[in-house]
């Protein structure tokens, strides 16, 4: 069973959302957040596996995936 939400915590922005408003970081990060604002179909409520699926739907390379999981280090640190 889950523990409870402490009423202290603070809801963490979902992936996809903290994903596209990535705009010049001067990385990786961000030709990813450039491509996921071209999609229609990106997941914006999407947690980062759900951002994985759509990337690998869209055939991306190795090197996308790399930059999605810098992202996702850098989205859990927050």
């Amino acid at each position: 069973m889950l523990a409870p939400q402490s009423r202290y915590e603070t809801k963490r922005e979902p992936f996809g959302r903290w994903l596209l408003v990535q705009r010049s970081r001067g990385d990786w990060i961000d030709q990813l957040a450039d491509m996921a604002r071209a999609d229609r179909g990106f997941p914006k409520d999407g947690d980062p596996d759900a951002v994985r699926r759509r990337m690998g739907e869209l055939g991306a390379d190795p090197d996308t995936f790399e930059a999605l999981d810098d992202a996702e280090l850098d989205w859990l640190s927050l």
